[in-house]
């Protein structure tokens, strides 16, 4: 008689995906100290501008094949990357990293939300159950002096960044079928770095002095949002989507933990609203009989 797998084994497929989320929650500690020499949309600009660069390097094979739906759909979701990453950057200015990866988690319950008001598909009961615990946890979580619940400037922000990324995986949900990943991978990140370098001026925002921090940081999240893309290319080949976002899920856990270890503490009111928001990340992402399969929940970058 065959045995099921047990639930919390892992293979190499998705110890490769729970290695990604470190990754993913440490890109908030990261971000914030690069944003003490920095300005938002500078770093997002050189980030996006790095992986554009490591994405051309991979994708020169596949180039001439560049299709116009390639490069209109490539261009839409670039600008969603742009909104979601540049949004999350500004709000680090003003909260801590913990609470940024929690808040920012809060595009998986989003998502079933937007897909029915995009595609008309309704989310299931799972997926409004885990919506009804992520919000109020939002809400315990985005208090702006970290004890009282409210919003501050940059947990709205934070939370639009979400929204933004929800919408970006709902618009790869509607193209990815039909176009080749690499090319329209280079188009997003090429076209989230024109953005952000465009908009400087618009804000007031100058270009900073050199700084080593600065470099390394944006350089290696390039290379990071590179890597980060072919390792859930190549995983999920064999990882069903519902429990590749259970693993996604532990990407606020580490961000908390790697804000831990610099020395952020979150007050118990906001640590119950993370528990929350973790709780609707996973919830969400489980199917009851007769629901299918919802799509990935994660972007290219």
């Amino acid at each position: 008689m065959k045995r099921n797998r047990a639930p919390l084994r892992l293979n190499v497929e998705e110890s490769a995906l729970l290695f990604i989320t470190m990754i993913w929650g440490a890109t908030f500690l990261i971000i914030r100290c690069a944003l003490e020499e920095t300005g938002p949309l500078f770093f997002v600009g050189i980030r996006f501008a790095s992986a554009a660069f490591v994405v051309l390097a991979l994708s020169l094979p596949v180039l001439r094949g560049f299709t116009r739906r390639e490069l209109l759909a490539g261009a839409g979701i670039g600008v969603s990357i742009f909104a979601g990453y540049a949004l999350q950057t500004c709000g680090l200015q003003t909260i801590t990293a913990s609470k940024s990866a929690f808040i920012t988690a809060f595009y998986v319950p989003l998502v079933p939300l937007l897909q029915w008001i995009v595609m008309r598909q309704a989310p299931g009961r799972m997926a409004w159950t885990g919506i009804a615990l992520a919000f109020p946890g939002l809400i315990l979580l985005s208090g702006p002096d970290g004890v009282s619940a409210g919003f501050g400037r940059g947990e709205i922000l934070t939370a639009l960044g979400a929204l933004a990324i929800a919408a970006e995986i709902i618009l790869i949900g509607l193209v990815a079928p039909e176009v080749n990943a690499r090319r329209i991978t280079l188009v997003q990140v090429t076209v989230a770095s024109l953005l952000s370098f465009a908009l400087m001026p618009v804000t007031g925002e100058q270009v900073p002095g050199f700084s080593w921090i600065v470099v390394c940081a944006a350089c290696g999240l390039g290379l990071a949002s590179a890597l980060i893309q072919s390792v859930i290319n190549w995983a999920q080949r064999r990882v069903s989507p519902t429990r590749a976002t259970l693993i996604y899920s532990c990407e606020p856990v580490w961000g908390g933990v790697f804000g831990r270890l610099a020395g952020e503490r979150l007050p118990a009111l906001a640590l119950c609203g993370g528990a929350l928001v973790i709780a609707g990340v996973l919830i969400s992402s489980l199917r009851t009989k007769g629901e299918k399969n919802g799509q990935d929940t994660r972007g290219t970058v």
